[in-house]
Formats: C-alpha cells, sequence, structure tokens
C-alpha cells in the first residue's frame, strides 16, 4: 500500500506545477492550502456517509479520492509519505498498531522507553454511527 501511495504522491509533485487549466492537482495547488484542506474534508464526510448507509463500492472510490487529497495536501504542507510511515512505526512501537496517540501526556502510560513492551494488534470494534439530535 504504501507504494501505491508513494507513487501517487510522486505524480502530485510532478503535477504541481502544471497548467491549473488542465490539472486538477495544479488547479489545487493554485487555491492554496485552506481549498486543499476543505476538498480533504469534503471526501472524508463523503466516506463516512456512505460508510454509514452501507455503500461499500462508494466507500472505495471515495476512500481513493480522500487519499488523493489527503497526498495534496501533505506535498503542500511538506510532509512526505515516509514521515508519515515512521510516525506509524512510533506509535505501533509504543501503543501497537490499532491505538491512536492519547491528546494529553496525563493518559500516556509512564513507562521507560527501554522497558516499553509492544502490546498485541486488537481487531477494532464496529460501531454504529447515530446521528446527533
Amino acid at each position: 500500500m504504501s507504494d501505491s501511495l508513494e507513487r501517487l504522491y510522486l505524480a502530485i509533485i510532478a503535477a504541481k506545477d502544471l497548467d491549473p487549466a488542465i490539472s486538477r492537482t495544479a488547479r489545487l495547488f493554485q487555491r492554496g492550502p485552506a481549498k486543499m484542506a476543505k476538498k480533504l474534508a469534503e471526501e472524508a464526510i463523503e466516506v463516512v456517509i456512505d460508510a454509514v448507509n452501507g455503500k461499500t463500492d462508494a466507500v472505495i472510490r471515495e476512500s481513493a479520492d480522500l487519499l488523493y487529497n489527503l497526498s495534496v495536501l501533505w506535498a503542500s504542507a511538506g510532509v512526505k509519505p515516509d514521515d508519515v510511515w515512521r510516525e506509524m512505526a512510533r506509535r505501533e512501537h509504543l501503543l501497537g498498531i490499532a491505538e491512536k496517540m492519547p491528546k494529553s501526556a496525563l493518559k500516556m502510560p509512564k513507562v521507560s522507553p527501554s522497558r516499553v513492551a509492544r502490546r498485541p494488534i486488537v481487531a477494532l470494534e464496529s460501531r454504529s454511527l447515530r446521528k446527533r439530535h
């Protein structure tokens, strides 16, 4: 998977200076990070809506759009896919593959770096998303 995203990222870098009239990527770079972020958010929402509605094929298509727009935003911010892979590896080492880093230091376990043990990989529970009223 990382190879595909690496190729996508390199294609985005190659296209960013093309004519915005013919290149969607160049047009996003011309419009700037705010437009890139808006497009990324729109795609994320579309993935969520399709997932909640059980539209697997649409989730696949919209996920590809989401990854494209994320890669465009990475390129704009000077973030390389390898930077993200390193962060994922660091988190896996600390918390296990299925964990998200806590937002505050208070929630972090107090363990010396030499005594950090890997946690087992766990399956994520599927939960229904409910609409808030």
